[in-house]
């Protein structure tokens, strides 16, 4: 069973990267363009504020980035700082945990775009596009997956 979980790993990976892109950059869009019940329950962030505006920014194109696997690992280590940026500066001096403070999605982000920044962009991502070419500039075959360091 191991061997099929870990033929699957790429995809499962490349899945787990869409949908977390895609959510991320559903949040930016909500705040920017006031859709799907815009920011904070309605309106749009205004242009230019500091933090939010620059964080529906990264979340936006951030996430769009990620969800389509093109330059993953650093839009994802972007997107995990502006996590990271937003759990310790807005929901952490309110309390100690996240369930306390309301930085539950903050600290889920950060962490699951952290993952991405060391995996990589997994199967069905435009980064395995760019790195099918060789050394020379000719079309090869496409970068296959290196073994995990560990294997259980």
């Amino acid at each position: 069973m191991s061997i099929r979980l870990n033929r699957a790993q790429p995809y499962a990976l490349g899945l787990f990267r869409i949908v977390i892109g895609f959510l991320f950059a559903c949040h930016g869009a909500a705040s920017l363009f006031g859709v799907l019940g815009g920011a904070m329950g309605g309106g749009t962030v205004p242009a230019g504020t500091w933090p939010g505006w620059y964080a529906a920014v990264i979340q936006l194109v951030g996430g769009t980035l990620v969800a389509l696997g093109l330059g993953t690992r650093i839009a994802a280590l972007v997107c995990s700082g502006s996590m990271a940026y937003a759990y310790f500066k807005v929901h952490q001096p309110e309390s100690l945990f996240p369930l306390q403070n309301g930085g539950e999605a903050s600290a889920v982000f950060c962490w699951a775009f952290l993952l991405l920044v060391f995996t990589g962009s997994g199967a069905l991502g435009l980064d395995r596009l760019f790195s099918s070419r060789d050394s020379s500039g000719h079309a090869g075959e496409p970068a296959r997956e290196k073994a995990p360091a560990v294997s259980v």
